[in-house]
């Protein structure tokens, strides 16, 4: 059994980062590959702080981890030293754990016991290392291995975007028996995991190995292929049984304000994906943060993803900013009772590497040169004010300043899914929210349609949208086959636990 007074003995140890002097001159991963062996012992250690409690909620989906990921049991697998029974129980309820143990925020460890009083307790267990460490293991040891299916339906099915969505899906439609096909627009596949995570955050070999692995599996890849473009609507449905729409959600949201014309006023992403062109050997990135005073509207994670990018590109000074005020640096529970997400700041690694960050302030206009090339961002301090209803208005309160700025960057989030083609002739609208809605069984208002991820949820987290693929490719089995033994780890209306639901209780 568990070691229940294992976090009494043994410290909350995280994964030591490489320092920032050197880490921001070269691309590689941000944290350190110290003696595999050594680590090996390290993270069995970390993993004694788990003790196994009565009603675990890390792996609770309104709370923790909506994979439903069997943490206690892998954890105590490690903490045993048994790797391979560990990585056959990550891999049970996640396809891609490498991934979340790399870019997952982690709900799981906010949602853990031990995270009721980090003050108490040392903080909750390292569920995110010791996960991202199985998935390394079990890579290294080769136990990573194609899973054919036992039997083919002789059912076709597409997968529209390549993104954890969309591969997820992929993964347990072939898996199951059914001849999949993964169309992608971009020269290469991944989705935002390729061209929107940065190289040092998420190494892109990760990705090819996992695809090694699919093409093995037998699912198809067609790369450079915009469906409802390229391949028409009528052919894509007469080439498959059942279609799944994975497309995320990449229409940014922008800030049409006096000044947003100039050069060197770009969306993050105008930004992002051109550096990650850059690693992938395809030459210099257009837009460079390289001696410019770059200036970073949005305090998200994309918003530190452009930081630490604008880091490695050489920028002269890096100002990142916020509307809302300052969140406290540890758990108000107030604003965020256990077992929710915290509504605390946020350091990420980009943030130890240098820049400033700035609170309750906004863009009012852009000034520029002769030339038509940014050159300063005027700013006023502001609030956020509420309304009866809950919106939400932010209200200047001070007189208005500037600063330098050479390259700005929205980082301001995204309004759903990109118009396109393909859903006008499938017959598909948005929702108010910019998304697509589906029923029960994840599929569209039209017959045999799917849709799963970011372009069903909006923008969200990676472990999210790989829970909906799995879910999704249960409805399609469904679908095809009339029965489906294949897991459905959400439901289409399922939400993160969160204080706001709570109170409606």
């Amino acid at each position: 059994m568990a070691d229940a007074r294992g976090f009494l003995t043994v410290g909350k140890r995280e994964d030591r980062a490489r320092p920032a002097s050197e880490r921001v001159h070269d691309w590689a991963d941000v944290y350190e590959h110290p003696d595999p062996l050594a680590l090996r012992a390290e993270v069995s250690e970390q993993a004694r702080r788990c003790m196994d409690c009565g009603i675990p909620f890390c792996h609770s989906g309104g709370a923790g981890c909506p994979l439903g990921n069997l943490i206690p049991e892998w954890n105590d697998l490690v903490r045993r030293r048994r790797w391979d029974a560990a990585a056959d129980r990550l891999h049970a309820t996640n396809n891609f754990p490498e991934f979340t143990g790399k870019i997952c925020p982690a709900p799981c460890e906010s949602a853990c016991v031990l995270s009721i009083s980090d003050e108490t307790t040392g903080g909750s267990v390292t569920i995110k290392r010791i996960e991202k460490t199985i998935a390394e293991v079990a890579w290294q040891e080769g136990m990573v291995e194609p899973k054919m299916p036992a039997v083919r339906s002789g059912r076709s099915v597409a997968v529209v975007g390549s993104g954890p969505a969309g591969l997820a899906a992929a993964q347990q439609l072939t898996r199951a028996g059914h001849d999949v096909t993964v169309y992608e627009r971009d020269d290469r596949l991944g989705g935002l995991l390729r061209y929107g995570i940065p190289e040092y955050k998420l190494q892109k070999s990760d990705i090819d190995r996992r695809l090694a692995q699919m093409r093995a599996e037998g699912t198809e890849f067609r790369t450079g292929v915009d469906v409802g473009v390229d391949l028409g609507v009528a052919d894509l449905r007469a080439r498959h049984d059942a279609v799944v729409l994975a497309v995320g959600a990449l229409a940014a949201r922008d800030n049409v304000v006096p000044g947003r014309e100039l050069d060197g006023v770009h969306l993050a992403m105008e930004h992002l994906v051109p550096a990650n062109r850059e690693c992938e050997g395809d030459g210099p990135s257009p837009i460079t943060a390289r001696g410019k005073h770059v200036v970073i509207i949005g305090g998200g994670d994309t918003g530190a993803d452009c930081l630490g990018t604008a880091h490695r590109q050489g920028a002269a000074s890096v100002t990142q900013l916020d509307y809302n005020p300052e969140l406290p640096r540890s758990r108000d529970d107030g604003l965020s009772p256990w077992p929710t997400w915290p509504l605390v700041m946020r350091t990420s690694s980009s943030h130890h590497e240098g820049g400033d960050r700035r609170y309750q302030v906004a863009v009012q206009r852009f000034r520029g040169n002769a030339a038509g090339e940014v050159t300063h961002l005027v700013l006023a301090e502001v609030e956020v004010r509420r309304d009866a209803e809950g919106g939400r208005t932010v209200v200047p309160v001070g007189d208005d300043f500037e600063i330098a700025c050479d390259l700005a960057l929205f980082a301001i989030g995204f309004e759903g899914v990109e118009p396109m083609a393909l859903l006008d002739d499938l017959g598909l609208s948005t929702t108010a929210r910019g998304t697509l809605s589906c029923g029960s069984g994840w599929q569209t208002a039209t017959e045999g349609v799917f849709v799963c991820g970011d372009a069903h949820r909006g923008a969200s987290l990676v472990v999210w949208a790989i829970a909906e693929g799995r879910a999704a490719a249960r409805g399609v089995d469904e679908f095809l086959m009339g029965a489906s033994d294949l897991p459905a780890p959400v439901h289409p209306g399922a939400l993160p636990l969160s204080a706001a639901s709570l109170s409606a209780r």
